[in-house]
């Protein structure tokens, strides 16, 4: 005896945008709204991403011009000294050195550089306005990475928000039809009801 096949109801793919009789006017502006929405959420985390990608480099181009390179001469031993329990990983350490600003006014301070560097060797430290040692402007590859990686990290929470915001006026779009769909039912199921019970 042959089985007959399940019967399965076919979901038909953008219904809501095909000429249907039964189609309200709210399944049309549930489809604009989905439609919106996905192209909003899509646009606002790449444009989002983008923002966020350029103000960082803004930042870093701000950064780069508040500091300057200066050319300071290690004046004490201690960078033979091991790192240990200096807390960086790089293995660098602090020690003394001095240079000269533009005017001619002598500093001294720290900075960090490799153990084994012998006293009297050169090497490049940044100062900002003030002559103080400050770390380095994030430049080239590195500071390329971090304007990626932040617009990158930044897209798709905007886009989600974007999204979500589209999914809440759905929400109680398909809360008015439900409310809507009770109401007519309660206009239509009496009469219905009695058409049905008298039969037979």
């Amino acid at each position: 005896m042959a089985r007959t096949p399940p019967t399965t109801v076919a979901r038909v793919r953008l219904w809501r945008w095909r000429h249907n009789p039964l189609k309200r006017h709210s399944d049309v502006v549930e489809a604009w709204i989905v439609l919106v929405t996905w192209v909003l959420a899509l646009l606002g985390g790449v444009l989002a991403g983008v923002v966020a990608a350029q103000a960082t480099d803004s930042a870093f181009a701000a950064r780069r011009a508040q500091v300057h390179a200066v050319s300071a001469v290690l004046t004490d031993g201690a960078a033979k000294a091991p790192p240990g329990g200096s807390g960086y990983e790089d293995g660098r350490v602090w020690a003394a050195v001095r240079w000269t600003d533009a005017v001619g006014k002598v500093h001294i301070g720290q900075a960090k550089i490799f153990p084994g560097s012998p006293v009297g060797s050169r090497l490049t430290v940044w100062t900002d306005h003030t002559g103080r040692i400050v770390s380095p402007p994030p430049s080239g590859t590195g500071a390329t990475l971090q304007v990626v990686l932040t617009g990158v990290l930044v897209a798709p929470p905007a886009g989600a928000t974007v999204w979500a915001g589209g999914w809440l006026i759905r929400t109680r779009l398909l809360r008015r039809r439900l409310a809507e769909w009770e109401e007519e039912w309660e206009q239509v199921g009496p009469e219905w009801r009695k058409r049905s019970g008298g039969r037979g």
